[in-house]
């Protein structure tokens, strides 16, 4: 082999012995510099730039020994400006902490191979998480720890990141950052010596005798081994109360201790540009505008206050700062951004409930509810958070005889699913822990019993659950929970209403005074509508009084009631109520009985609008429900403004319904079913394939292309849908009190005879405004069909 291709030939030992003598003549100069410079700050401000020169290398960082010797925190970072403080455990699980933890130098090729990591050390890891926000590709690192050559302690660890030349730091390389090191750690110490900071956090608890020096060193060695911090140390094992570790610190840091509050009010203007991820990763949150400056709350305040962050997030502002512990910290997070997800399954859950055994009775039963009760606890938490999560209205647990397990089903847009099956074993323990959580007697299992859970006091969740329990066959118990989820009203253009009936619905509840009503089954968005239609009219020069049993959905500006007929609150005394408290308008939940309707006739006919909900199937039907009451004919005529009658029918889903052109047959079927509703009508007794044309012209008119043709929707299914379905559309059906409708209503008129009176008036039936709904492509004959039956 030739002089010039052999690395050990003379010329080549020359050229080395050169480049390794250029190399040190350079560290000479960074380390006359350092000496030279008496300020740390200074030298960690200038220092750099010269070391990555030096080692040829992209980025340094350099991490000093935190107070409480637990963790190392980064002082120099370059090429990482936009990412916050690097806070790294001593432990052998990442690249910095392994040196620290070791006390060695620490060459890796590639960082991201994980076999030459496992030949350092088993448990060793790169923290990939710097390199996924940034977007840097991390591969060659050199580190290497500083010590006090005194008494081998710890000082801090420098970290060399890629090789320029992108090969590995040589030998030369990890002997000049020995000699860096030492050179550096001599300026760490006499910055260190002098300096207050040499302190832990925590001195004060020893000062105050509330622990020893060994039972602190204790502490700090268990952190450590843990790789927790030592504030979880020293509350779990030492039994140290929150609010001790909180004052040590504000003794530490020279400002006020703050806890975290439960009441605190949420500093919305304050947090409107702070995401929560920016929050957990800086350690700090406003707390308030007080005259001194907003308040700022965080577990490191000298940080803080030493950067420019609070300068740049909140210009021309003062601050003041408040020290607090890192639980109180959390607690305060999750008060105001919400508790994030648990990411547990239910089948995690229930994993450790599957052993019970089914054959022991009840007294068996109860001992398992103590043995699981904190899982069942989280259980039915979880559930109640599943189903709200998942857009369900009730939750139907269904347990069996004997030994068949309990099922819990959710109804979700009308439909009800099946979610999870419980050990038999079970039932009786989450029975009770529903009623406990109700307050309902849970030694009563013979008889009905109504209650409702607060679900804030139990989980992260700000909603109320309507509970009924109802005994069944074999000695167990049902149990249906309604999710009363606290909502604003949905604006009246958002509602789903046509075009058609929206214009005469705002001339209807327009009108100064009158009754209108609200009608349908249970379920079927009647108290949606009716808050929608008071939102439309909410105004600052407008009273409005409503009673509702629940209040589900509230807005500002209404004076809402709870209904509670245990303690004698019913409709009629609430109603009677409000006559006395100068109301524009009124709202009553139901009008279920004679004397309730009656107090609101007399309302509407003495200048009140009055707006109220009934169990009934159609419009026409309304009127002769009531005047079935007792209600005289006349009055009623007079105070009835409009009966709106309304069904909510599946909606298709947006994400994966599929277009198609109806044949004429289906075009001439849907037109046969929308004109069924209109037979008795004096337009099609005259012409009715006249009038048939038209129907079809009007449609062609708002739903058909250029061509005339029509573009309707299958259901198809996807994971985003149930089935080819995804929410739920309402079908309106509105009859306005016209005159001829007020003449009937005198009159006693049937059923047949409002209703072809209000098709003349210009009304659309349930069915017609769901096939008008269908040709929107909004939703397909079958869910009309399903709601719409006579």
């Amino acid at each position: 082999m030739s002089a010039a291709l052999n690395p050990q030939s003379p010329p080549a030992m020359a050229a080395n012995a050169d480049s390794r003598l250029q190399f040190f003549q350079k560290l000479q100069a960074v380390t006359n510099k350092i000496h030279a410079t008496g300020n740390l700050e200074q030298i960690m401000l200038d220092l750099p730039k010269d070391i990555c020169d030096l080692f040829d290398c992209d980025r340094i960082t350099i991490y000093a020994v935190s107070n409480d010797k637990s963790f190392i925190v980064s002082k120099v970072k370059t090429g990482l400006h936009s990412f916050s403080d690097l806070e790294l455990p001593i432990s052998p699980q990442s690249m910095a902490g392994y040196a620290a933890h070791f006390k060695r130098t620490v060459r890796v090729n590639d960082v991201y191979d994980e076999a030459e990591l496992k030949s350092h050390n088993p448990p060793l890891a790169f923290l990939r998480e710097v390199d996924r926000r940034t977007g840097y590709r991390t591969r060659q690192m050199l580190i290497a720890p500083l010590m006090d050559a005194q008494n081998a302690e710890l000082l801090g660890v420098i970290q060399l990141i890629n090789n320029r030349s992108d090969g590995p730091f040589t030998e030369v390389a990890e002997e000049g950052v020995k000699e860096l090191c030492a050179t550096l750690a001599i300026a760490f110490n006499q910055r260190l010596k002098p300096s207050p900071l040499v302190r832990s956090k925590y001195d004060s608890l020893v000062a105050d005798a509330i622990l020893s020096v060994p039972e602190f060193e204790l502490a700090t060695r268990s952190a450590r081994r843990k790789n927790v911090d030592i504030e979880e140390v020293l509350v779990s094992e030492f039994q140290i109360k929150l609010a001790t570790v909180g004052e040590a610190l504000a003794k530490f840091y020279g400002v006020p201790y703050a806890a975290h509050k439960a009441e605190r009010v949420k500093p919305l203007d304050l947090l409107k540009n702070l995401k929560r991820d920016f929050v957990e990763q800086n350690l700090w949150l406003p707390l308030e505008e007080s005259p001194e400056g907003i308040v700022i709350f965080s577990t490191d305040p000298e940080r803080i206050r030493n950067s420019r962050i609070l300068a740049n997030i909140f210009p021309k502002s003062r601050f003041v700062f408040r020290v607090t512990t890192r639980h109180d910290f959390r607690q305060t997070l999750d008060l105001y951004y919400g508790v994030q997800e648990d990411t547990t399954s239910v089948g995690d859950l229930l994993s450790d409930m599957e052993d019970g055994d089914e054959d022991s009775g009840e007294a068996a039963e109860a001992e398992l509810s103590a043995a699981a009760d904190n899982e069942l606890v989280k259980l039915v938490n979880k559930v109640i958070i599943d189903a709200y999560r998942q857009g369900a209205s009730d939750i139907h647990i269904e347990p069996r005889p004997g030994k068949e397990k309990t099922h819990i089903r959710f109804r979700k847009d009308g439909s009800l699913e099946p979610y999870i099956e419980i050990p038999a074993s079970y039932r009786a323990a989450i029975a009770a822990r529903i009623k406990i959580m109700c307050d309902l007697d849970i030694s009563e299992r013979r008889k009905p019993q109504d209650g409702k859970i607060k679900f804030k006091k139990f989980g992260p969740l700000d909603i109320e659950l309507r509970v009924a329990t109802i005994p069944s066959a074999g000695g167990v118990e049902d149990i249906v929970m309604r999710i009363l989820a606290a909502g604003e009203p949905i604006p009246l253009e958002k509602l789903g209403v046509l075009p058609h009936n929206l214009a005469r619905l705002k001339d209807t509840v327009g009108k100064p005074y009158g009754l209108f009503f609200v009608c349908g089954p249970t379920g079927s968005g009647k108290t949606t509508t009716l808050h929608s239609v008071l939102n439309f009219l909410n105004t600052p020069d407008t009273k409005i009084w409503t009673a509702e049993d629940p209040v589900e959905i509230t807005q500002k500006g209404l004076r809402q009631v709870q209904v509670n007929r245990k303690s004698g609150l019913d409709f009629a005394t609430a109603m009677r109520a409000f006559l006395r408290a100068d109301p524009d308008i009124i709202m009553v939940g139901e009008m279920r009985d004679k004397e309730t309707v009656a107090m609101g006739i007399e309302a509407s006919l003495t200048g009140h609008l009055v707006f109220s909900t009934l169990h009934t199937n159609s419009a026409p039907e309304s009127i002769v429900r009531l005047l079935d009451m007792g209600m005289d004919p006349f009055n009623f005529a007079d105070a009835l403004l409009g009966i709106l009658a309304q069904r909510l029918a599946k909606r298709l889903c947006g994400k994966c319904k599929i277009a198609y052109t109806p044949t004429p047959q289906e075009v001439q079927q849907l037109l046969q079913e929308y004109c069924a509703e209109l037979l008795n009508t004096e337009i099609f007794k005259k012409d009715a394939d006249a009038a048939r044309a038209a129907v079809l012209a009007n449609w062609k008119k708002h739903y058909a292309n250029d061509q005339g043709q029509f573009t309707l929707y299958k259901a198809v299914g996807c994971d985003a849908c149930s089935g080819g379905y995804k929410g739920r559309v309402g079908l309106h059906e509105l009859m306005t009190g016209s005159d001829k409708i007020k003449k009937l209503l005198q009159e006693h008129a049937r059923v047949a005879q409002l209703l072809a009176a209000a098709l003349e008036d210009g009304m659309l039936t349930l069915k017609m405004d769901g096939i008008e709904k269908i040709l929107s492509g909004i939703t397909d004959i079958k869910q009309v069909r399903a709601v719409c039956i006579k």
